[in-house]
């Protein structure tokens, strides 16, 4: 699609200008997945954070229970460990952020405002165009 259809068509910022590349759809779907990555990370780092804060119930526990010995290994052993060498989670999510994210969110950006104006989500644009039912209240091109 290279043009709007009026009023009951997409709006400007949704329509594929010509000469647009596919690539540049691979490029962004490649982002969606570093997006979800980076959504697992942040779970991962929110979890392991919990567990950490569980452990002091653990050891509260353990010496309320008479097990000294036990509750200081938990505290000692495990209480706020590095989850690898020299890191906790958060730093792991930063050096991500740094090192990955934000360069890929920028190249992405970047990319997409040379090749296309800075449009977003131009295919599925498309497919909306392709698939709605023309006249159905439900199925406007535009909010």
């Amino acid at each position: 699609m290279s043009e709007s259809r009026g009023p009951d068509g997409p709006d400007e910022e949704h329509v594929r200008p010509s000469g647009a590349v596919e690539a540049l759809g691979a490029l962004t779907e490649a982002l969606e997945g570093v997006e979800r990555a980076r959504g697992q990370l942040f779970g991962f780092h929110q979890l392991t954070g919990g567990a950490d804060l569980t452990l002091d119930r653990a050891v509260e526990l353990l010496r309320m229970g008479g097990h000294a010995d036990q509750a200081d290994l938990v505290e000692r052993e495990i209480l706020g460990r590095n989850v690898i060498p020299g890191r906790w989670t958060f730093q792991i999510v930063e050096a991500y952020d740094d090192t990955y994210y934000r360069p890929f969110v920028a190249v992405e950006e970047r990319v997409r405002r040379e090749l296309v104006g800075g449009r977003r989500h131009l295919y599925e644009a498309e497919m909306k165009e392709a698939r709605r039912t023309r006249g159905h209240p439900h199925h406007t091109a535009r909010p």
